[in-house]
């Protein structure tokens, strides 16, 4: 079996693609920097150009699926141009993978995209499924519903398309956890807030494994990839606490102040999602690290 991933050197991108080569599973990727063009007997790179319109379309030879996963950080500061990459980075990439596929022979049956919980509004009582309506009106609301119209759109010629909701990526490797972790290992921690925001997180390995499950079990539709238990930020925060053996001492972070430093991207730390997780597992995916204090035992430990 072949796939193509895009974003395939990124944090989440290097763990399938170790998945895919455990399972004997070739690997095309694709990479906007010709450095990092390689070619193994299973881990091949092709160039792409998105803004030009560029795609080498001997990346879709023998491929069954495409695991997309590319798209500019939301973790930098928002400026007008900033965001307007980050919903390129993701829309238009989309299209060229589909406007390219339109024009070729191929043996693409389904793509697997990576979305984003932040579809969901900001609520504390609200638990959402994935076919719950509400729509988050903010800009990062904006971002994700875009980013799924345009995968939606491979359903029109004939591929299969799912939709995997990342909640909040925890790895010892990359990402926010070790932000996160940092300051509480050196006296600095403290609650965003009040700290009752919910956070529906995911452990990095829970996360491949997922992708690799909704291929191999042909899943199609709509997945929230989070835990099944969401914690608050306080729970969260002191669940970390108590691992490094540190304590909260510092006053609540307010709203305000990381507003002032951050700007609009603050609603990152503030949001709440509580997200279930429920489709997932009913369909007999089994998480191996579902609450957060097994997820931070083995982060801390490795």
């Amino acid at each position: 079996m072949k796939v193509l991933i895009t974003g395939a050197t990124g944090l989440i991108g290097q763990e399938i693609v170790r998945l895919c080569h455990q399972s004997d599973i070739d690997v095309h990727y694709l990479t906007t920097s010709k450095n990092k063009l390689s070619t193994t007997s299973n881990y091949t790179g092709y160039f792409w150009n998105p803004k030009n319109g560029e795609i080498d379309v001997n990346c879709f030879e023998g491929v069954e699926v495409i695991i997309n996963l590319v798209g500019a950080s939301v973790a930098k500061r928002w400026t007008s141009a900033y965001k307007k990459e980050i919903i390129n980075s993701r829309i238009v990439t989309a299209n060229l993978l589909l406007e390219t596929l339109k024009t070729k022979k191929h043996s693409v049956r389904q793509i697997i995209s990576a979305s984003a919980i932040g579809i969901y509004p900001d609520s504390f009582q609200n638990y959402y499924m994935e076919d719950s309506p509400e729509r988050d009106t903010s800009f990062l609301g904006e971002v994700v519903t875009k980013w799924e119209d345009a995968v939606l759109q491979f359903k029109t010629i004939g591929i299969d398309v799912s939709l995997l909701r990342i909640g909040l990526v925890l790895s010892g490797h990359g990402g926010a956890f070790p932000k996160i972790a940092k300051p509480i290992q050196y006296g600095f921690g403290a609650f965003f807030g009040n700290g009752k925001q919910w956070q529906s997180w995911i452990h990095i390995q829970d996360l491949a494994r997922m992708f690799m499950y909704v291929m191999h079990e042909e899943l199609n539709g709509v997945f929230n990839a989070v835990a099944p238990n969401p914690v608050s930020n306080k729970k969260l925060t002191r669940a970390i606490a108590e691992k490094l053996d540190k304590k909260i001492v510092l006053p609540n972070v307010p709203r305000l102040t990381l507003k002032l430093f951050l700007g609009e991207m603050h609603i990152l730390l503030f949001s709440s999602q509580r997200v279930c997780s429920n489709r997932i597992s009913a369909s007999g995916f089994g998480f191996r690290y579902d609450h957060i204090v097994s997820a931070i035992d083995d982060l801390i430990s490795e």
